[in-house]
């Protein structure tokens, strides 16, 4: 049973792989920035009582692997984790201000993680640097 999680009404175990890109997909999150946006992805998850399995930050994209109460929402989430990175990443590093008129495009991608194994797309989003 460790694998379900529960709020005061449902248990669920509902996991997605995510992926979302700058405007333009500009290779933006470069250090420190990716380093810092790992920390505030971090701390969002954890306010929003989510759960974050693995994550990764491209030059030009975002790969997350999540739980998700769904009650809360997948949607939410992923307006709520891009709404507020884009703002706190914009005021500390004001090159992004100029370059981009937002940081994040409105589309992202969403999968839920079933047909395959948990393992599985873990070790995918893990190794997302290695290519």
């Amino acid at each position: 049973m460790s694998e379900y999680r529960s709020n005061h009404n449902v248990t669920y175990t509902c996991r997605y792989h995510v992926v979302f890109c700058p405007k333009y997909r500009r290779k933006v999150l470069v250090p420190p920035i990716d380093e810092r946006l790992k920390t505030i992805l971090m701390e969002q998850m954890e306010r929003w009582g989510q759960e974050l399995i693995e994550m990764e930050v491209m030059p030009d994209h975002v790969h997350l692997l999540v739980g998700c109460d769904p009650q809360f929402g997948i949607h939410r989430l992923v307006k709520l984790l891009k709404g507020f990175s884009s703002h706190a990443l914009r005021q500390e590093y004001p090159s992004l201000k100029r370059r981009l008129p937002s940081l994040w495009t409105n589309s992202y991608f969403v999968a839920t993680v079933g047909g395959v194994t948990l393992e599985t797309v873990k070790r995918y989003v893990e190794t997302q640097k290695d290519r």
